[in-house]
């Protein structure tokens, strides 16, 4: 569910978007990835990236200056989301416990499971959505809605 959320959620903050000039969503920010468009950019890539990670896949190397339009994430974006529903789709409680081995440029080996690395790629998004509600603000405009409730993420025709 949480997925659906993050995706609904994103959705949401590239038709907000809409409503900028290329100029605003570009301008330099403290924190996040320093702007709108190079945030929304990272969430994509970041989500992606662990997806690929966990299926032994290669990792992503583009670069923000290639995409530096809310057209252009957005159509990385859809690339991308077909793999990642693909994955999320096929979820089940055997992957949970699934050891990840990862070793970090200090050397040092680094174990979690694909539970965790789930969970960390969920909070990752939810934590940039929180800058770009403060970035909202910071230019005087409404963010967009992170409530969770509402947003027909369950199914009750079966209840």
């Amino acid at each position: 569910m949480f997925f659906s959320y993050n995706w609904s959620v994103r959705e949401d903050w590239y038709r907000w978007c809409e409503e900028l000039s290329e100029e605003e969503l570009l301008l330099t920010r403290s924190g996040g990835m320093g702007s709108i468009l190079h945030t929304l950019f990272h969430i994509v890539d970041v989500e992606w990236s662990w997806i690929r990670v966990l299926q032994g896949k290669s990792d992503f190397q583009e670069s923000f200056n290639d995409y530096k339009s809310l057209d252009k994430i957005r159509e990385l974006d859809a690339k991308f989301h077909i793999e990642v529903k693909n994955f999320v789709d096929s979820w089940d409680n055997e992957m949970e416990n699934r050891l990840f081995y990862d070793t970090l440029p200090d050397g040092r080996t680094v174990t979690d499971t694909w539970g965790e690395i789930i969970r960390h790629t969920i909070a990752h998004e939810i934590h940039h959505i929180g800058q770009l509600s403060i970035w909202a603000r910071e230019i005087g405009k409404q963010p967009v809605s992170a409530n969770l409730i509402g947003r027909g993420l369950v199914n009750y025709s079966n209840k």
